[in-house]
């Protein structure tokens, strides 16, 4: 039995509990004494995060083996931009930002005022007297001052005492002088004095710390205007819980996922310069839409869509003058009367065609056009379609023939018919005048429209567009329609028109436009393309050039520093737009999904020398068994 007691110790006799108690209540220093004994045993959080060591110095601290600076701001400009802090804050290094705002008493800051006032009117009468030209700079300031006041007064301004510190970190003493200078050098750019807390190292260091305390207590007065321009949380989260994942945040690496149909407009306009990553952005939304279900339709004309409809089994429509895919532009929807009058329906048609004749005949008089109206009633009513038909039912539709049969039989046709035949008899007879026999039963469809002559672009893709709006409009579905390189249809009124008309109308057809863009000059540069931009929800701007990132700016209402960003990006970045929400992005896809989106030629090259080597590997294969 071991003796705890020790040698010399003797045991006295035990007291009852209730002595004892009354002994511990008499003796509360011991019992304090205890408990100081007892918490040397315990260990706390701030032991546990505390550096090994922590050595001051007059110009930086030093905890543990990283060196620390605090630099306080001294002096604002008179103005300054709202999110002045976003370069700072977003500065690639390791620092801690803090601000510290002090609530002050109106009635103090409107006597300072009174006074100020007081002291400027005398000095402007003073020079009045003496007959001393005006001073501008102290008429604008009592301008100035008597509108604060008002403002104090009605409740609309307040003023504070603002404090901002920022203390920056570094694994080197040499490091942190030329961060240190960097960063003061960002802090000049936007005209704000900054100095280093020289011999208050600590108290810099203590003031910037996540515990709320301000030991430097060096301020500016400021009111809240300028106050709310340096906000710090300047990066905007594009995160939701349902959508697509359309990149990275760069502002804070989060991921920007979002569903354009919960916008107001499904609506999507792209814009950038060749190979800046336009259609890589848009092949990998498409490729992520059609796993949640929505169908893709997209007007392609540069092929670029092909190995990625293969890869899905979508339907491939490669349309040319003598290809076996036909579209009529004189089909209608497939509508019910109840739903949509036949009347409607044609007037609509009837419209849209003059459009289309118009690109493809040129210019039309007044007279012309009012002929041509009244030959496209008599051409649809040849085939016994009138206000009074069911559109529902299966239907034979007229061509351009039988649009040439009518106007051959009216007066002052004879320039309109022989502009006509080049599309019915001449050189492009077989690129619109067959019955439609296109087969729309599929989740993603492409229309190629590469290998037509340039002259007869434009007509097609309008005349595809009209197509599909009749799809959209037969039958309600979650649908998307891509149109790349747009500025296509933008060059023309009619066809340019009758694009904006469908971005202002898909929504209610659950019909979501995305269109894409290189001349983005010529795009912004177009009525209608501006009207496209400000009726798209979603904006994917990437890379731009010197020479359009002022049109591009003035459009989004770009700041200076998202200017520089944009200029400055690679490819495959840019600024992501949705509603009033934005955010810098890094369009990120997996190796399997950049195999099938991939434009870049070199590694086309590559896919395709992959593909071969595969199936001679198969064909040796079969022929060895």
């Amino acid at each position: 039995m071991f003796n705890l007691l020790g040698k010399n110790s003797s045991v006295t006799p035990r007291k009852d509990n209730k002595e004892a108690e009354k002994e511990r209540l008499v003796n509360p220093q011991e019992l304090l004494e205890a408990e100081k004994e007892y918490l040397k045993g315990v260990r706390k959080l701030r032991d546990l995060i505390a550096p090994s060591s922590f050595v001051v110095s007059s110009n930086y601290v030093q905890v543990g083996s990283i060196y620390a600076r605090t630099l306080f701001v001294t002096t604002f400009p008179k103005y300054i931009s709202p999110g002045w802090v976003e370069d700072i804050i977003d500065y690639p290094a390791e620092f801690d930002f803090a601000e510290c705002f002090y609530p002050l008493d109106a009635g103090v800051i409107l006597k300072q005022l009174k006074k100020k006032v007081g002291e400027l009117e005398a000095q402007l009468m003073a020079d009045a007297e003496k007959g001393a030209p005006r001073d501008p700079m102290r008429e604008e300031a009592l301008r100035n001052i008597e509108k604060l006041r008002d403002d104090i007064t009605q409740g609309i301004e307040h003023f504070f005492q603002y404090g901002v510190y920022m203390t920056i970190y570094a694994k080197s003493k040499e490091e942190l002088d030329i961060l240190t200078d960097r960063i003061e050098g960002v802090f000049a750019s936007k005209i704000v004095m900054t100095r280093r807390a020289l011999f208050q190292t600590e108290q810099g260091y203590n003031s910037t710390l996540p515990v709320f305390t301000d030991e430097l207590n060096i301020y500016q007065n400021l009111n809240t205007s300028p106050l709310a321009a340096g906000f710090p949380f300047v990066s905007a989260e594009l995160t939701s819980d349902d959508g697509v994942l359309y990149g990275i945040n760069r502002h804070n690496n989060s991921l920007i996922i979002f569903d354009r149909f919960s916008l107001q407009n499904a609506n999507m306009v792209v814009l950038g310069p060749p190979g800046g990553g336009k259609s890589y952005a848009v092949k990998l939304e498409v490729l992520r839409q059609l796993m949640l279900g929505a169908d893709l339709i997209i007007i392609d004309p540069e092929r670029e869509y092909k190995t990625l409809s293969d890869a899905v089994g979508g339907t491939f429509i490669n349309i040319t003058v003598n290809s076996e895919a036909k579209i009529n532009p004189f089909d209608l929807p497939r509508v019910r009367p109840e739903e949509i009058r036949t009347a409607d329906v044609l007037r609509t048609a009837i419209t849209t065609l003059k459009g289309l004749l118009k690109i493809m005949l040129g210019d039309l008089t007044v007279e012309e056009t009012s002929i041509l109206d009244r030959a496209l009633i008599e051409t649809y009513a040849l085939k016994d379609i009138t206000p009074a038909t069911d559109l529902s039912q299966d239907l034979e539709y007229p061509t351009l023939s039988d649009l040439q049969q009518i106007l051959e039989s009216m007066e002052g046709t004879e320039s309109m018919v022989e502009r006509l035949k080049k599309y019915t008899e001449g050189t492009f007879s077989g690129f619109l005048n067959n019955p439609t026999n296109v087969d729309m039963n599929n989740q993603l469809i492409v229309f190629s429209v590469r290998d037509l002559e340039q002259e007869l672009v434009p007509i097609a893709m309008y005349t595809i567009v009209n197509y599909i709006w009749n799809i959209v409009r037969s039958q309600l579905k979650k649908r998307i329609l891509v149109i790349d390189e747009a500025w296509w249809m933008l060059e023309n009124e009619y066809s340019a028109s009758f694009l904006f008309a469908l971005a202002k109308r898909g929504r209610k057809y659950y019909l979501g436009l995305t269109t894409i863009s290189q001349n983005i000059n010529d795009f912004l540069g177009s009525k209608y393309g501006q009207a496209l931009v400000e009726n798209s929800a979603l904006r994917l701007l990437m890379p731009q050039t010197e020479a359009s990132i002022d049109a591009v700016a003035e459009t989004f209402k770009l700041t200076q520093s998202e200017r520089y960003l944009l200029i400055s990006s690679g490819v495959g970045e840019g600024i992501f737009f949705a509603g009033n929400k934005r955010a810098a992005i890094k369009i990120v896809a997996s190796y399997t999904e950049d195999q099938l989106i991939t434009t870049n030629p070199q590694e086309l090259l590559e896919i395709e020398e992959a593909k071969k080597k595969f199936d001679e590997g198969k064909n040796l294969e079969m022929e060895i068994e």
